[in-house]
């Protein structure tokens, strides 16, 4: 690594949070040690605000969220937006319009909040990729009858589309056809959802803006993922940290490959290139 750890980026889902989206209370004692020891914790994930567990934004010292896979930036002890990249309502419809092609479960993330069509919500087992996941969107997404009506408002910005599909061949297909969209960047988190956010918005990109802030150096920071989102940030920063769970891309990008999810292998590796 070269110089000391300043700053940790974590991912949540298949990271920093076991298959049932919690944190175990080993993780949350090494990152408190890691608090402790004057190391900034930035949670980094593609969730909204609003949808960060509150176990995670309890912890004393947690100050830094980077959201929506880095379109928005906040300062959670100010409760103040450090930065945000978001797409207008006319390339959110053309959004939603092309996905609206396909069998999906779509939703829509404004100023931190998760939006949804009620039918959509109703209906996320027949989308989500475990009974964890359907259950943590239900518990923070806000449904609406008519997502488009909230895009009525021109003045109305979104941080992300996100997506996730009945079919794994619709996705690859509707993959392809995003690519076509000017302006806007996609990835994804699992196997079956695709992520839509402003070109130039990704986690990597976040966390040393946010270092450069806090006059932090790039080899100074470390960044744990699993997904396709996470790909960016594992190669930006100084330390790239996969977890054993992780595609075999994010692995290949990776410095350093640590135990499962299901391992408590974010705080294994904290422990090991940040507290040894």
């Amino acid at each position: 690594m070269g110089k000391q750890i300043k700053m940790i980026g974590l991912d949540c889902d298949g990271t920093l949070l076991n298959n049932n989206k919690e944190l175990t209370d080993h993780s949350r004692e090494v990152l408190c040690r890691a608090i402790e020891r004057g190391i900034v914790i930035v949670v980094a994930t593609g969730r909204p605000l609003t949808g960060i567990p509150k176990e995670v934004l309890d912890i004393d010292g947690i100050r830094y969220a980077l959201t929506s896979n880095g379109a928005r930036i906040v300062d959670i002890k100010e409760n103040r937006i450090i930065s945000k990249c978001t797409m207008s309502t006319e390339k959110t419809k053309e959004l939603l319009q092309l996905f609206s092609a396909y069998d999906t479960y779509k939703e829509i993330f404004i100023d931190g909040q998760g939006y949804t069509n009620r039918s959509d919500l109703e209906n996320i087992e027949n989308y989500a990729e475990s009974e964890s996941m359907a259950r943590y969107a239900r518990s923070c997404r806000k449904p609406v009858e008519n997502m488009e009506e909230l895009l009525e408002d021109k003045e109305v910005r979104v941080d992300k589309v996100h997506v996730m599909f009945s079919g794994l061949k619709e996705r690859e297909q509707a993959f392809e056809e995003v690519k076509t969209v000017q302006g806007v960047t996609a990835t994804s988190a699992i196997s079956n959802n695709i992520e839509v956010n402003m070109f130039g918005v990704n986690k990597g990109e976040g966390l040393l803006r946010l270092g450069t802030l806090l006059g932090i150096e790039r080899d100074e920071i470390m960044a744990c993922g699993d997904g396709m989102n996470d790909f960016e940030m594992l190669k930006a920063v100084g330390f790239g940290v996969a977890m054993e769970n992780a595609v075999e891309k994010v692995k290949q990008a990776a410095d350093y490959v640590t135990d499962t999810n299901e391992n408590d292998g974010v705080a294994k590796a904290i422990e090991k290139f940040a507290l040894a």
